[in-house]
């Protein structure tokens, strides 16, 4: 353990990595994270992020541009069928429900929200497909607006593994993690996790021995069989 480290500690008496400092190291190796999803307007992240629901982000931005320019807009799509979506979005997990949540969100968004995506999370989370992991993309992402911390997968598994929660139901997460990372970072924070759950903090067998928070992370070199080398 580094000297002079700030560490937190839960009932089992295990160190857990501050969410701050977990930022600072994080942006020293990812420091121009952005959501890898591609999109033009805050209706095609919105798309594209109920795509990505169990779906990996590359698979998404496979199909996304051929969508996007068939299907450029909320009236657009309203305009189409659920067939031709699923026939769009065919090779994504679950294509049949996600081309029925999109097109009825599409609908509900032309008819009481003048075409455009709402701004606040009651108005997103009465959308078709979406729920809070998917209004707080696209509230954050696109328009800045920070209602809370997308819990994905990514971001599940590394707060459990920093100790930054002992829960694991996204919503109780979420609420954790809201307590310890400044709000004008709940963007950035989410962002940086999933980007260091692709690379290192993966979910069989993380790659501890090349994570810059191996030592203030309580998980480091026990999960996959892995133990913690001689130092």
């Amino acid at each position: 353990m580094r000297k002079g480290v700030n560490m937190k500690r839960y009932g089992n008496g295990e160190p857990a990595a501050g969410a701050a400092l977990v930022l600072r190291r994080l942006l020293k190796v990812y420091p121009d994270v952005e959501c890898a999803l591609f999109f033009k307007t805050p209706f095609q992240l919105l798309v594209a992020t109920i795509l990505s629901a169990q779906c990996t982000d590359k698979r998404v931005n496979m199909v996304t541009p051929g969508l996007f320019k068939a299907l450029p807009d909320a009236r657009a799509f309203a305009g189409s069928t659920v067939l031709v979506i699923q026939e769009r979005i065919k090779s994504i997990n679950f294509f049949r429900n996600k081309a029925k949540h999109i097109h009825a969100a599409a609908v509900m968004i032309m008819e009481e929200f003048g075409g455009e995506v709402p701004h606040t999370m009651p108005e997103m989370l009465r959308l078709p497909g979406v729920a809070r992991k998917t209004a707080n993309v696209v509230l954050g992402v696109g328009y800045g607006v920070m209602e809370g911390v997308v819990v994905d997968t990514h971001v599940r598994r590394l707060s459990l593994r920093l100790g930054l929660t002992k829960h694991h139901d996204p919503l109780k997460i979420e609420k954790d993690l809201v307590k310890v990372v400044p709000q004008k970072e709940w963007e950035r924070f989410s962002l940086l996790l999933i980007q260091h759950g692709r690379q290192i903090c993966i979910a069989r067998k993380p790659l501890c021995e090349s994570c810059i928070l191996n030592d203030i992370c309580p998980s480091a070199f026990r999960v996959g069989g892995t133990s913690r080398p001689d130092r």
